[in-house]
């Protein structure tokens, strides 16, 4: 006679009503590619080193050449490795720079496509702090670029729109150069460049926006050369602050006047 079946046992064999959601698998090369990064990254792999042949990791993870190829490729992408073909080619680890920062921020800024107010806001935020570690850690180098870049920027106030731009632009690079940290380095390098590509307008930048930033360029660097962090966080923010109302300002087809 066969076992009577209780209520326990029907209620767990029916559905529960919970539901699957699709799983997103990452792809071969990504999980190769990650796991390099760390060995990298932990120094298992020395900078200069080689990692092991595309045969050899083939062998040793079991994936495909195709993937090994893509997982390499990505790590150059991020400044991880350099690639090199022939017979003493191979790929060789290195250290990321302050580029790779910078494009990575790049590529965030370009990629969701920030809005202006946000780059300027970042920019007030960072740049002063650039100015005050600047007046601490500069070097003489530091300070002749400076001078060589202000006396440029001087020049430029009466030459083409792109080359007082550029001149603007490298200006306040050198300033975040001289800070001498890496890290800020490369975030004002991604900010400089979109900012740059975001004024390129006739309209804006005036003679009178020219005379001014040459004049505001000159005594942050005086405050950089005499060692005085209060006065460049001073100056640094008003002269960014002003700059920042001028270009949103234009956007808003408004006219403001800027301070040194």
């Amino acid at each position: 006679m066969p076992a009577r079946q209780t209520r326990s046992d029907t209620e767990g064999n029916r559905p529960t009503g919970a539901t699957l959601t699709p799983l997103q698998v990452p792809k071969a090369s990504d999980v190769l590619a990650s796991d390099l990064r760390e060995k990298i990254l932990s120094g298992d792999f020395a900078m200069g080193s080689t990692l092991p042949t595309e045969r050899d990791m083939v062998t040793q993870t079991g994936m495909s050449r195709t993937t090994v190829r893509e997982a390499l490729r990505i790590l150059e992408v991020q400044g991880l490795v350099s690639i090199r073909t022939g017979r003493a080619g191979g790929a060789f680890v290195q250290q990321p720079g302050s580029s790779s920062v910078s494009d990575s921020v790049d590529l965030v800024i370009r990629g969701r496509q920030i809005k202006m107010a946000d780059l300027l806001e970042t920019r007030e935020a960072i740049e002063p702090q650039c100015a005050a570690l600047a007046a601490r850690h500069r070097t003489e180098d530091d300070l002749t670029r400076l001078d060589d870049l202000n006396e440029r920027i001087g020049k430029a106030a009466q030459a083409s729109l792109d080359d007082f731009l550029q001149a603007n632009v490298d200006w306040h690079t050198a300033v975040a150069d001289a800070s001498h940290n890496e890290l800020l380095s490369g975030l004002m390098r991604a900010l400089q460049k979109a900012i740059y590509h975001g004024t390129d307008n006739e309209g804006f930048v005036s003679e009178e926006v020219r005379r001014t930033t040459v004049r505001a360029h000159n005594a942050v660097t005086r405050a950089i050369r005499e060692g005085d962090d209060d006065a460049a966080v001073r100056r640094m923010t008003r002269h960014v602050h002003s700059y920042a109302e001028a270009i949103l300002a234009v956007e808003e087809r408004k006219e403001v006047d800027i301070d040194e």
